[in-house]
């Protein structure tokens, strides 16, 4: 791997380590935490840099957040793994890995006795296997799948460690509605932004570099026009 390749991958990795240090919601049900900016930024590493260098990237940009603060927490290896699992989601091409993430967390929910409760929180799930199986070349269902299998590893996480009650996770339904079509909206928003910017050095960028056509600012108002 040249200098310049590895560059690239540190600069992503300090894009997403910006967003990792900026609060936007905070996660109901578990004190003093709060989804940031990651949320959008991380996802997209896997599809500008293909999903494995995406995930390396969030896992650098994370590593030097724990490494800064001196302190791993729970939240933090949350992140790391929802991040990753969200950026692999975005990038990757075969269609069928993007339902074994959501398929799983699925099966862990049922398993808990809070879970066994409340089953049919995990009907959000279906919308990444879905979105996997049916749209997956668009951006919305990139976009949409990605958080949404963030969503069931961090629920799934949280609900094993502190043992969540179910009324939390019933109040938590028109939230989560609400709150992924956010990330999601953040995520086609950071996609096309970054896209049209990295558009204009393609000539710069290292080869691995995947760069869309058809999200590029100008083009899509050429589309719509």
């Amino acid at each position: 791997m040249k200098a310049r390749d590895i560059f690239f991958i540190l600069l992503f990795a300090a894009f997403v380590f910006i967003g990792a240090n900026i609060k936007v919601l905070p996660i109901l049900g578990v004190t003093d935490k709060a989804f940031t900016l990651v949320q959008f930024f991380a996802p997209i590493a896997g599809g500008i840099l293909g999903p494995f260098l995406g995930i390396l990237a969030v896992i650098l940009a994370e590593g030097a957040r724990i490494t800064l603060t001196g302190a791993v927490s729970f939240a933090s290896i949350v992140t790391l793994f929802t991040m990753s699992a969200a950026a692999f989601f975005f990038g990757v091409r075969n269609r069928k890995l993007g339902i074994i993430v959501p398929a799983a967390c699925m099966v862990l929910f049922w398993l808990h006795p809070s879970g066994q409760q409340v089953p049919y929180y995990v009907l959000y799930w279906l919308i990444p296997i879905v979105a996997s199986l049916k749209w997956k070349d668009t951006l919305l269902a990139r976009s949409v799948g990605s958080t949404f299998t963030a969503h069931a590893i961090g629920s799934v996480a949280y609900l094993y460690a502190f043992n969540i009650p179910p009324e939390v996770w019933i109040a938590l339904i028109p939230i989560v509605a609400i709150e992924r079509a956010l990330f999601a909206s953040g995520i086609i928003t950071s996609y096309v932004i970054v896209n049209t910017v990295l558009d204009k050095f393609e000539q710069y960028l290292p080869s691995f570099v995947r760069i869309d056509s058809k999200y590029i600012l100008g083009r899509l108002f050429r589309l719509q026009a």
